[in-house]
């Protein structure tokens, strides 16, 4: 896992974000200033693991390289943001790379991509 960005066990991860005393404001990735107000009174916070699509698109082009260094092969897939309920919209790689399957405000649920970093995927 990476461990500056995940918490929890491989079978039911969760984001770590900072949450501002002074404002409320909750960010992701952590940070250790409020970027609304500037503050550096900021915590830990483990963010919900469940949230709605609020956005997405398919990635249909292999990213350049580098940074960029996986298979030769390049297979579509799914990037969307994913709103945490009373906290923060995530960016993330979604685990649905369908557009027929895929559907803005479905739920969503944080789970790990073997090998890779996290991602989203539809609640059956």
């Amino acid at each position: 896992m990476h461990a500056e960005l995940l918490a929890g066990t491989p079978s039911e991860p969760v984001l770590l974000g900072s949450e501002c005393r002074r404002c409320g404001t909750v960010s992701f990735p952590r940070q250790g200033t409020c970027p609304r107000c500037t503050s550096t009174d900021v915590i830990e916070r483990r963010l919900a693991r469940r949230g709605t699509l609020w956005s997405w698109t398919i990635q249909h082009f292999r990213p350049k390289s580098p940074p960029y260094t996986g298979p030769e092969a390049f297979e579509p897939y799914g990037v969307g943001y994913v709103e945490l309920p009373g906290e923060v919209r995530v960016e993330a790689r979604l685990t649905e790379s369908d557009p027929a399957k895929l559907q803005i405000g479905m739920e969503m649920e944080l789970t790990l991509i073997p090998e890779a970093t996290f991602a989203f995927r539809p609640v059956s």
